[in-house]
């Protein structure tokens, strides 16, 4: 059986969850000899796919025109029609919802992930020139299957795009951070910049991940603590706004943001008194995943997805209640023994979600519709 997936998510994202999850399917079919996979990519300098069997290898020209995005675009779009038109393949996954492709399917099935439904949740967040939730309503009637990656994003997309249950699969994701290929000597300037103690947020800060509400809910707990801090990983640097909130909050100097790769990250979780996952909204949560695998205290909103993926390994407060945030934050980094406790539940509830698991349930998924 041979798959074809496009270049989408990958001219899109140099990091991120999406172009994660398809880079992870596609390292695991790579090794399995009973299916043949292709990427129509021209150009990327995507991190994950970097060096890989199956993606392009970019030559100095390429790169050097990468900045130039209608280029880009155009290279990449011209490569998945000119092979979609091939024919050469049994099953289809584009990896976003640009419907380009339809008109070039002819008869040949294709697989849709959708994500979350954040665009229809949130409209407030983006503009009126968003084509995301009339392409995925588009494609949704198309498809031959639907892949949710929570049961909570199926019940979104049954209640939004009004697909049948029927027609939609609950594939979990998995944690691509492996602890065991690091260790303490690896970590490098990054174990003598980081304080002490210290809370930890992940990635983007932006909209529905909640960060304002989160910062006025634990600016007493970092004020009346010397020795704690905040730390952002990922997410980009602190917008003038993030900066002027956290002056305002008399936190500015007690909050500190980083650009992080995985070695880092694991550093980060590894030594972290506790991760806190504010958002109002996941289509999944990787990151609670990642902090499972590092031995990282979790305590995150009942919200979602969150807590199908936490289960008892998390504690949950209300991601709109500052009292109930910081009570539920001080919880966990004043008590040792609960820490533990946490962190032993994380280890099991890790073991319910694995890469090589997404991997068998798509190639499921993949056969029946061949």
């Amino acid at each position: 059986m041979k798959v074809l997936y496009d270049h989408q998510i990958f001219a899109m994202q140099n990091y991120g969850g999406i172009s994660r999850y398809f880079f992870e399917l596609m390292s695991n079919f790579d090794k399995d000899i009973e299916i043949n996979i292709e990427l129509s990519l021209a150009l990327s300098v995507n991190h994950y796919i970097n060096n890989c069997n199956f993606s392009p290898q970019n030559s100095p020209f390429l790169v050097s025109i990468y900045r130039f995005p209608y280029i880009k675009k155009f290279l990449n779009l011209d490569r998945s029609k000119k092979i979609l038109l091939k024919q050469d393949f049994d099953v289809f996954h584009p990896t976003y919802y640009d419907p380009y492709f339809l008109e070039y399917l002819d008869e040949k099935p294709f697989v849709l992930t959708i994500y979350d439904m954040i665009h229809e949740i949130f409209p407030e967040y983006y503009s009126l020139s968003d084509k995301t939730i009339s392409w995925k309503q588009t494609l949704a009637g198309r498809a031959n299957k639907i892949i949710a990656i929570s049961e909570n994003t199926k019940k979104d997309i049954i209640k939004f795009l009004g697909v049948s249950p029927n027609k939609i699969a609950v594939i979990h994701l998995g944690a691509s951070i492996n602890i065991n290929n690091v260790n303490e000597n690896t970590y490098g300037n990054i174990a003598h910049q980081m304080p002490k103690k210290y809370i930890l947020f992940v990635g983007s800060r932006e909209r529905y991940k909640n960060f304002y509400f989160f910062l006025e809910s634990v600016a007493q707990i970092l004020l009346k603590n010397k020795d704690l801090h905040l730390i952002c990983a990922g997410g980009g640097a602190f917008s003038n706004s993030e900066i002027k909130f956290l002056k305002n909050l008399n936190i500015g100097h007690k909050v500190a943001q980083y650009d992080v790769d995985d070695r880092t990250l694991i550093y980060l979780y590894k030594n972290a008194l506790g991760f806190v996952f504010p958002s109002l909204y996941e289509g999944f949560g990787m990151p609670l995943l990642e902090s499972f695998a590092c031995g990282c205290p979790v305590i995150a909103s009942y919200s979602s997805s969150i807590p199908e993926v936490g289960g008892d390994a998390i504690i949950y407060f209300n991601p709109k209640d500052v009292t109930g945030l910081r009570e539920s934050v001080e919880n966990v980094i004043y008590d040792d023994i609960l820490r533990e406790k946490l962190i032993l539940k994380g280890y099991e509830q890790l073991k319910n979600f694995s890469w090589k698991k997404t991997a068998l349930e798509t190639k499921k998924l993949y056969i029946s519709i061949k």
